[in-house]
This record gives structure tokens, sequence and C-alpha cells, in this order.
């Protein structure tokens, strides 16, 4: 508790004299946040006081390696797998595709991960967790052991914190009691569950924020990501506006990793239009299902551009173009859906 203090000190003391932490120290801190070795007042006081600092690099990867020694991960398969980092307090204005992304990479032999726990402030939209549930496919209710089965069978994992990682989860109060989302947000966006070769991708709504997960990155060797400045801060592409991505990186170790400013108009690829919006939680699911059902909808135009940048950005075509046609032919062909009944079908095995 008096380390703690110190570190509090630190950070809470204003613009002038206040300090950042090391990397060891925000390890350290973390820790002590998730063991509660830190008390309720100090551990509030810290993330609002971490909030108004602003995090840096340095600190984010020094809570992230707290996170890799504590954390319940999934172990490695024979792939680069995709994690794809989006804001655990869900969605509320947009509709997502980041599932049918998921299915697709996955139907082609891609590995992919995802992660979240149930809604949550501070924007308590829906889920990720929640619209895995409505396609069938309940995460919560499996054990770790369950879901590597799943993932190794399928290449398709979901960690779900609350069960796997509580300690972590046990933050979460703390949001509501400040009202704002603290640095542990950022955290989440760039976390990878996973103990083998990861494709980290981060959404993202702030261009500072983007500069936090590179420098943490760079610090912790990452040398394969992709930054997206998504439709609420999570990894789908807009067709409203120009897609602003970042790559660092490739498959296939092909050189040595650069960084890479992407601008991808979606009309010069024929997806210009609207973001389909957020009316609830049933209006998700059930546009969901009609994309993997084979219908051709806005919504389905929205995962087809999705899809075919994540195929592209996979290595799995070299052409964007290539990757959104087959992205489609995977869409409408009942692909997705065929992946969809084989993850509901290992997942029941799994679980008798």
């Amino acid at each position: 508790m008096k380390q703690f203090r110190e570190y509090l000190k630190k950070i809470g003391s204003g613009p002038h004299t206040g300090k950042h932490l090391t990397r060891e120290d925000a390890a350290s801190a973390m820790r002590m946040m998730l063991t509660a070795e830190a008390t309720p007042a100090q551990i509030g006081a810290f993330l609002i006081a971490h909030r108004m600092q602003r995090p840096t690099g340095e600190e984010l990867a020094g809570f992230l390696d707290t996170y890799d020694k504590m954390a319940i991960e999934l172990e490695a398969i024979d792939r680069v797998v995709t994690v794809l980092g989006c804001p655990y307090d869900g969605r509320s204005r947009t509709t997502p595709v980041t599932p049918i992304v998921a299915l697709t990479l996955a139907a082609l032999g891609l590995g992919v991960v995802m992660h979240g726990g149930d809604r949550m402030p501070t924007k308590y939209g829906i889920p990720t967790i929640d619209i895995w549930r409505g396609l069938g496919i309940d995460w919560t209710q499996r054990s770790i052991d369950l879901v590597q089965k799943v993932f190794e069978k399928t290449g398709l994992g979901f960690v779900y914190p609350p069960q796997w990682f509580s300690e972590a989860y046990r933050l979460v109060e703390y949001r509501d009691q400040i009202g704002k989302r603290p640095p542990v947000a950022t955290l989440e966006l760039m976390w990878s569950p996973y103990r083998g070769r990861t494709h980290i991708v981060s959404g993202f709504v702030h261009p500072p924020t983007e500069n936090l997960f590179r420098d943490a990155f760079a610090l912790r060797g990452e040398t394969l990501f992709t930054t997206v400045k998504g439709l609420e801060g999570s990894c789908d592409l807009p067709r409203s506006r120009t897609a602003i991505i970042g790559c660092f990186g490739t498959f296939g170790d092909r050189g040595e990793p650069t960084w890479k400013r992407l601008h991808l108009h979606p009309r010069e690829y024929g997806f210009a239009g609207s973001d389909v919006p957020f009316e609830s939680d049933e209006q998700v699911i059930s546009d969901l299902q009609d994309v993997i059902a084979g219908k051709e909808t806005e919504l389905t135009q929205s995962a087809i551009w999705n899809a075919g940048f994540y195929l592209w950005r996979t290595g799995l075509s070299e052409d964007l173009n290539a990757a959104i046609a087959l992205a489609k032919r995977k869409i409408l062909d009942g692909s997705i859906a065929m992946k969809l009944k084989e993850l509901q079908q290992v997942a029941e095995t799994a679980v008798s």
C-alpha cells in the first residue's frame, strides 16, 4: 500500500510536478491493482489521475507485461493469429461486422481471437459476447480448456475475462464510479490473450491513442500489428468516410518491419455509403443473421468491405480488389454460415 502511494503521488501531482512511471513501476502498479494490494480509494484515484495525465507508451507496455504474467491465455496453434481488439463497452451507434470478419478469416483457414466481457460502462453498448450468444455461441459457458479445443479445431476462439481473468474484471466497477474510460480501456485494445505469434488489430478514436499503441508495441517487440480508426473505436472500417489505417510488419516475415499509413476511400472500391445504424440488440442479431445467410443487404456490403481488407492485410491476397472479391464469394456462398455451424457443433461436442 505504501509503495502504491508513491506511484499515485507521481502521476497525481499535476502538470508541473507530476511524473510518468517507468515500465517496471507501471507493471508493479498494475499488479497491485489486480491483486487488491492497493486500496479501493487508491485504485480509483490512480485511474482518474492517470486518465487526466494521459498514459505513456512505456506505462502501457508495463501494464501489458503484468497482464501477460497474470492472465489465462489461449495456447499457440500452428499459424499466425489475428487478435481483434475492440472496446469492451460495446457499440451503441453503429451495427458491428467484426464477428463476420472473424468467421470469414476462420473459414479460409486463418486464426482469429476475440476478447471482451459483459455490458459495461461507460457506454453500456452491446458487447461482442452478447452478439456471439445471439448467433448461437455462448462463450461464457466454456472453460479455457474447452475454448482451447474449439480454437484448435476451428481456428476461432474467444477469451472471456470475467471467467478467466477476474482480477482485471474487478476493475470494471471503477469505470462506473469515475464516469470515464480509464487507461485500462486503452490497454484492452492492445492486449493479446494468446501465447503464439500474433497480428494485433487495435481500434481507436483519437489519433494520440494510435501513437500510444505504436510506442508500447515497439517497446514490447511487436512486429506485426494494425491500427484502425474504426467505427466507435472498433476494428470495423467505415463506409461513410475514409478508412485511416496504420500497418506495421507483414505476414511471412518479408523484410524488416516498417510502418505504413493507409487512407482507403470506400468509393474507390464501390463501397461508399452509410454505416448501418444501431437500433436495438435484436436488430443487430437479425441483421448479422441475414448476412450469414447470404442475403445482400447494406450490412452485407459493410461486411464484404471489412472482410476483404482483413484478408488482404493477412496476406491471403496481395491485391485488395481480389481480396474483396474473395470475401464477397465466401460471405454469399454460405461458407461463413458453414463455419458458424461448425463452431456450434464443435462447441457442443466440447461441452459433452
